[in-house]
């Protein structure tokens, strides 16, 4: 298989956060078939939905290149996050966590299976998302809106502020 460019989103609020988030980073460029190519700033957030008194989040978006297929790749992000002490069995929805690893994007990939959507579902309203994928390709159109990253953080930042696009 030729490599394909993947997007993931990476975000913790249990524990050492930024050790966390780059020894997930460390153990898919350590990976077979996987290339990092470039990993953005982190990026403290306050969570979004879930039980309140969480710590905040630290966040952030890789670039990779892969030649394994996107359900194989799903499956090696969800290996990293039990590494890190991640049990979804155990999770409150939307709950604290020490790692969630995301595939946004899987090249041009249009996938829903009960085990994974791609690209991800609710990547072009969550800030804690885009402004992490801002920071590596600003210009990268997403799939959904058919706007840049760019433009969405733009939108969404207005929202925010209660300022019309």
């Amino acid at each position: 298989m030729s490599p394909v460019r993947a997007w993931v989103a990476l975000g913790s609020n249990l524990g050492d956060r930024r050790a966390t988030l780059e020894g997930a980073v460390e153990a898919l460029r350590a990976a077979d078939e996987v290339e990092v190519l470039r990993v953005s700033p982190w990026l403290e957030t306050e969570p979004v939905g879930g039980p309140s008194g969480q710590g905040q989040y630290l966040n952030g978006c890789l670039e990779a290149e892969t030649t394994l297929d996107a359900a194989t790749f799903h499956w090696l992000l969800a290996r990293i996050e039990t590494q890190f002490g991640r049990e979804r069995a155990r999770e409150v929805p939307q709950g604290p966590r020490t790692l969630d690893l995301d595939l946004l994007l899987y090249d041009e990939l249009v996938l829903a299976t009960p085990e994974l959507v791609v690209p991800h579902p609710r990547m072009e309203e969550r800030l804690f998302v885009l402004e992490p994928l801002l920071a590596l390709e600003p210009e990268l159109v997403l799939p959904r809106s058919g706007r840049t990253v760019r433009a969405r953080v733009a939108e969404l930042r207005a929202r925010e502020r209660g300022v019309a696009p």
